[in-house]
């Protein structure tokens, strides 16, 4: 687990956190001197070729939620009235299994007299990175299911530097991922990962940058139609359209980062979220850091890059030792929430 240098407290914070803005529901457990006590989760996974709906998403993390309550606190040997806080993704996310959770942490909030804070689900994943990493002050590649982001720190607040137009990284692979009917276990972003690696042939893609941002809708309808064309004619493989997608779209990702590096002046990169996992992305992006003068880079592997409840207990704790809470009535969730709302108040 990742670990801050120890700063004086005069008792120690535990912080339960809570996330389900996807398809993903964890709980986590973290102390206040970055150790992770626990980090349980459960995934919903579809049939191949489909994706997953509000609904069902819902459903699952309403049957899974309390079992991995009790296993996290039996995992981290804590008692509830040994928690400071109960943390929860209050957005961005899937409206209907955010509120499956909320209504959770509400419930437990009142049960056990805890105070409870609400997280921006992408400070919970950047700062998740810099704790396990030990980055101190990188830009910051966020990319996920929902969310492309190249992002910097500055004056109390991570501002987006660049981002999607349309739909994220991780979407565009996933919904690749249907059109060949891959399998969601254990992520179809996983699986085309596999299958790029076996790709010996380049194929032409949309590569589309404007300016810091990044389209990804168009690269996914051209791919669509070579796929239709080429691989009735064997023309190309799956594998080859796999390598080819990864190639161009990490390369538009890689470009757009290293122009933020350059205008920011800084020498770091930390990759966050899900797509994150890829080593080909992180393979890419360790070749651009290392021309660069001190350059490093931090990644971590899927127990952080993926959604999981520690990162929004980590995040939780950093806001609640800063004077943060949520009252009952402001515990409501939303589907946008920008990165850059966020008071980032114990960060100088």
């Amino acid at each position: 687990a990742g670990k801050l240098t120890s700063r004086a407290h005069t008792a120690m914070v535990l912080v339960m956190g809570f996330e389900g803005s996807a398809n993903k529901i964890g709980i986590g457990i973290v102390r206040d001197d970055g150790h992770i006590l626990t980090n349980v989760r459960h995934t919903y996974i579809t049939p191949p070729g489909t994706g997953f709906l509000p609904r069902e998403t819902a459903h699952h993390h309403q049957e899974h939620i309390l079992g991995l309550v009790k296993d996290a606190l039996k995992e981290a040997g804590v008692k509830p009235s040994e928690l400071s806080c109960l943390a929860f993704t209050k957005g961005p996310g899937m409206g209907a299994p955010l509120r499956s959770v909320a209504v959770v942490v509400r419930t437990l909030s009142q049960l056990w007299g805890v105070p409870m804070i609400g997280v921006n689900h992408c400070v919970g994943h950047i700062e998740m990175g810099r704790v396990v990493t030990g980055a101190k002050d990188p830009v910051v590649l966020y990319v996920s299911g929902g969310n492309t982001q190249v992002i910097s720190y500055s004056m109390n607040r991570y501002r987006i530097f660049g981002e999607t137009i349309d739909i994220a990284v991780g979407n565009c692979l996933d919904r690749f991922a249907r059109i060949l009917n891959l399998p969601n276990a254990p992520s179809p972003g996983y699986n085309i990962e596999q299958m790029a690696k076996k790709g010996k042939v380049f194929i032409d893609l949309p590569y589309v940058v404007k300016g810091m941002d990044v389209s990804f809708s168009g690269i996914l309808s051209s791919i669509e139609v070579i796929a239709k064309e080429k691989l009735a004619s064997g023309e190309c493989t799956p594998e080859d359209l796999c390598f080819s997608l990864q190639e161009t779209v990490f390369s538009m990702l890689v470009e757009t980062t290293e122009r933020a590096m350059a205008h920011c002046g800084q020498n770091e990169v930390l990759i966050v979220g899900g797509v994150g996992c890829n080593e080909r992305l992180q393979e890419m992006m360790a070749q651009m850091v290392s021309q660069r003068p001190n350059g490093k880079l931090f990644a971590t592997d899927d127990r952080y890059c993926i959604d999981n409840g520690a990162m929004i207990a980590w995040a939780g704790l950093l806001q609640f030792q800063n004077g943060q809470t949520t009252s009952l009535e402001d515990s409501t969730c939303t589907q946008r929430f920008r990165t850059d709302e966020v008071l980032v108040n114990w960060r100088t």
